[in-house]
């Protein structure tokens, strides 16, 4: 996985006076109080919330280490082999291991998501499949140990879950059964051919915005608003690289942001610059609390796009005017829950958190895919799962899976719109 830096372009003053009069540009809206200096945001939470009389929660359960539960891409390379050259042949019962860092302080939570949703989907369709669930720790070597004991008594393997440890299985050359890793290992190494990498991916997220964007506006010049984090630099990364590969012309700018509050003066003086130069759409590697307070600054009436970071969610009372008339991409799971494939699963009542959910989600897809390997050896498909649109191919003895993610505008007050055709 390559992280992409990028530095604050000053290309946003480069138009000349020349540019205003030509009347491609439209007044600022008043600044509501992100874009004073000095001033205050709320970061991450809305203070838009109806009052009620029920009692107030506890607070939730630490969340599991982002940087080994946020995924992120790699190509893959070309391999030798097939991944279900070892699967049990159709007709047959087919013995699929459940690989999950169960026993993991940090990534206990997130492995728990994603075996319930996995569960989930083998409670629906479980015929001519058990599943054995295999613990282990968090730990390269902790991983290899269980994956030998996953590999000497199933079919088909799915996990591990960190990205370390898929990168471990990939260095140990251990992979000699059918694997389904849940995350993209941060490797430069060609992946053995009989891995195939199900998990999720902001960079595509935002490659697949990045075309939605081009088709809507197909000579317009993106603002690209990242921060320091990790996942926020891969996210711009993505777009920036996609966007130029697309024919267009985009501007960067890296907000300074602490502690889920993004830089009041930072903000000011993006605003100031806009007034100059206005762009003709938005995209924001930023979550919700972060964008929130940009829109609040800078307007909402720029075309703005986003990744699944910047859902706010639905919850009941929750109002964050700011997002209204964002279009982002996210999982079938959450932004379109009257979807048929996504209406047929129960909901974990516990998985409150977003990134929860879309682990449970993960879990239920994962399951289709390893199931269909094992029922459909040797050949390609697709799938209309609770992740997305999925497409399994092979080329050149490599084998992918690509996902098209639902595409849709956040409402206020309503939830999303659809966006057909995305």
């Amino acid at each position: 996985m390559k992280s992409l830096t990028f530095n604050l372009v000053k290309g946003l003053l480069a138009a000349a006076a020349a540019t205003l009069a030509a009347g491609c540009t439209s007044p600022m809206p008043p600044d509501l109080g992100c874009g004073v200096p000095g001033g205050l945001c709320a970061p991450l939470e809305p203070n838009t919330r109806a009052r009620t009389e029920e009692p107030v929660s506890p607070p939730p359960a630490p969340r599991p280490a982002e940087s080994e539960t946020r995924t992120s891409p790699v190509e893959l390379y070309p391999g030798t082999g097939t991944p279900q050259a070892q699967s049990q042949p159709a007709g047959g019962t087919a013995r699929i291991a459940l690989l999950l860092p169960l026993q993991s302080p940090g990534l206990g939570q997130a492995a728990e998501a994603v075996r319930a949703g996995f569960l989930a989907g083998h409670e629906r369709d479980r015929a001519g499949i058990e599943v054995d669930v295999i613990p282990s720790g968090d730990s390269p070597e902790s991983t290899l140990q269980a994956y030998a004991r996953a590999v000497g008594q199933n079919d088909i393997v799915v996990g591990p879950l960190a990205r370390s440890s898929v990168a471990a299985l990939i260095a140990g050359n251990v992979v000699t059964k059918p694997t389904l890793a849940l995350n993209h290992p941060q490797t430069d190494r060609p992946l053995p051919p009989q891995l195939l990498v199900v998990g999720l991916s902001l960079e595509e997220e935002a490659r697949q915005v990045a075309d939605w964007a081009a088709q809507e506006h197909p000579s317009g010049r993106a603002l690209v608003l990242g921060g320091k984090a990790a996942w926020q630099q891969r996210a711009a990364g993505a777009f920036t690289a996609r966007w130029a590969r697309l024919g267009h012309n985009n501007a960067s700018v890296e907000l300074p942001i602490v502690d889920g509050y993004v830089d009041a003066n930072a903000l000011a003086e993006l605003r100031s610059r806009m007034e100059i130069d206005r762009p003709q759409l938005v995209f924001a590697a930023l979550d919700a609390g972060a964008l929130r307070q940009v829109r609040s600054a800078l307007g909402t009436s720029l075309p703005t796009y986003a990744i699944s970071a910047a859902n706010p969610g639905r919850s009941p009372g929750l109002s964050v005017p700011e997002l209204d008339g964002v279009r982002l991409v996210d999982l079938p799971w959450t932004v379109q829950p009257d979807h048929p494939q996504v209406m047929v699963y129960p909901r974990p009542v516990e998985a409150e958190s977003l990134d929860m959910q879309r682990l449970y989600a993960l879990g239920i897809d994962a399951f289709q895919v390893a199931r269909t390997l094992a029922q459909r050896p040797g050949t390609g498909f697709e799938l209309d799962g609770v992740t997305g649109r999925l497409t399994v191919r092979q080329e050149n003895g490599a084998w992918s899976l690509r996902r098209m993610e639902a595409a849709a505008v956040y409402r206020d007050g309503i939830g999303y719109e659809a966006v057909a055709g995305k």
